[in-house]
């Protein structure tokens, strides 16, 4: 039963594993198409007001807008694609690193959440817990019943009282 299960959990990280290697590949190509085709400067136009053959116009009376002042246009900046960054250069990451980096973080955690769960279901485990469950449920039975007395004597007394107080009437 247990080498069925680390075969399962096995094949289940190797295709996880994959999937990963097809994504990094796919961003890999994205980056590198971006890097390929720079951000124009008057901005990215998509969807149905995008620039077509039929309207060269639009572009050309978009470049000719008179230029606001450089923080105003700075203002509404969220990222900075495309352009060169001042002073010293970003610190990146070469691919095979960043690829190691994920993969062992997943690893990892992977590990952890394959140890955590083979310590769950070890038998010590499940018979602390079944021996814990039969224990509650004795005490709760316990408690039933003696809040059953309890209930019991007071409905006696209440009916002694309502008989005395009939007679002494």
């Amino acid at each position: 039963m247990t080498v069925a299960i680390l075969l399962l959990a096995c094949l289940v990280l190797a295709a996880a594993v994959g999937v990963l290697g097809v994504a990094l590949r796919e961003l890999r190509d994205r980056v590198r198409v971006l890097e390929v085709a720079r951000v124009p400067d008057v901005g990215l136009v998509t969807g149905a007001s995008a620039p077509s053959s039929t309207s060269e116009p639009l572009v050309e009376e978009v470049a000719q807008r008179p230029s606001r002042d450089h923080a105003d246009a700075d203002e509404f900046v969220i990222t900075r694609l495309g352009v060169e960054p001042e002073g010293e250069p970003v610190p990146t990451v070469e691919p095979r690193l960043f690829a190691d980096l994920v993969l062992r973080e997943s690893v990892v955690k992977a590990a952890a959440l394959a140890y955590g769960v083979r310590r769950g279901l070890a038998p010590a485990n499940r018979n602390r817990i079944w021996f814990e469950m039969r224990r509650e449920v004795k005490r709760a039975r316990k408690e039933r019943k003696a809040e059953e007395r309890e209930a019991i004597r007071e409905w006696r007394a209440r009916q002694r009282a309502a008989v005395q107080e009939e007679s002494a009437a």
